[in-house]
């Protein structure tokens, strides 16, 4: 069963559990609950929220990814569950001591699916091409003439129009993306660990305040879904962070995408990723399981709201 994304976005909120249940109260009445199996991502994006340990317990072990927002709906934390994987010591010494040939083998591969996507994005949305699919070809091992941030210059004017700049700290359809990113991030973040690996030992990403550096690298070939839900949306008018398109933009891990293995989840497909690059770092080559197309097969009760 794919997990439910439950965004808690009212302020001044307690979160508690009751006999299998999320509950969320105010002022000490109930306004709401869910089942606690049912959930895949908690985003607890408001403010003056707090919150039951036995709560947190409970989610961290089903392996939910919990996420604290600030105020641009970027991530400031999540909860990471310490008892993940069978073999998550065996793997993470084998991420720790994978060697940078074999990193950058497998970063050349993330940044080709990400380009490879951004040009079926253009292409779905009617838009120029760019010469996408050249610039996936140049892609080097470890990209060291940084074609990625060359497509990104390429791909923003071509799918937003000439004016926008990607800000992350600004509004409108900059908020709507960073929104995307966060649910995506979350799921990204939730298979990394399910995989039994760590999320700050980075292939390409290495800030050392970030500690989701792989989380980071794992989820660029799935960030052209954000954009192409953000450029529908803002295609049926809506151009802000509103309860339509939060519920919009949280449908991304249960979008179907072909795999090999046939018709498949977006967060299935997250997890035979991460999956995949623990193998990976087992067997010394890049093994990636990334989706046979790159854009969603259908988009449900997504297009009716973008009308």
């Amino acid at each position: 069963m794919i997990g439910r994304v439950v965004e808690i976005a009212s302020d001044d909120r307690h979160l508690a559990i009751a006999r299998g249940f999320l509950t969320v109260s105010t002022g000490g009445e109930e306004a709401g609950r869910v089942p606690i199996d049912d959930i895949g991502v908690l985003l607890c994006n408001a403010h003056g929220l707090t919150y039951s340990n036995n709560l947190m317990v409970e989610l961290a072990r089903r392996g939910v990814a919990v996420v604290l927002c600030g105020a641009n709906h970027m991530p400031v934390a999540w909860l990471w569950p310490l008892d993940g994987h069978h073999l998550q010591s065996l793997r993470m010494r084998q991420q720790l001591e994978s060697g940078e040939p074999l990193r950058k083998r497998i970063w050349q591969v993330l940044v080709r699916a990400k380009i490879e996507q951004q040009q079926a994005v253009l292409e779905r949305l009617g838009k120029p091409d760019g010469a996408f699919g050249l610039l996936a070809r140049k892609v080097r091992s470890g990209d060291p003439e940084n074609i990625e941030a060359q497509a990104a210059r390429r791909y923003w004017p071509l799918l937003m129009g000439p004016g926008f700049r990607r800000d992350r700290g600004a509004a409108g359809p900059n908020a709507m993306l960073n929104y995307g990113y966060t649910v995506l991030r979350a799921g990204v973040a939730r298979a990394v660990t399910g995989a039994g690996l760590h999320p700050s030992v980075g292939l390409h990403h290495s800030n050392r305040g970030n500690p989701m550096c792989l989380v980071d690298d794992l989820m660029e070939p799935f960030r052209p879904l954000i954009d192409y839900m953000v450029a529908q949306l803002m295609a049926g008018g809506f151009d802000a962070i509103i309860p339509e398109t939060k519920r919009a933009l949280a449908q991304v891990l249960a979008f179907d995408m072909a795999t090999d293995q046939g018709t498949t989840p977006v967060s299935t497909c997250l997890e035979r990723l991460a999956t995949s690059l623990a193998q990976s770092f087992e067997g010394g080559k890049p093994v990636l399981a990334l989706p046979r197309t790159f854009l969603p097969l259908e988009l449900p009760g997504f297009t009716n709201l973008s009308q």
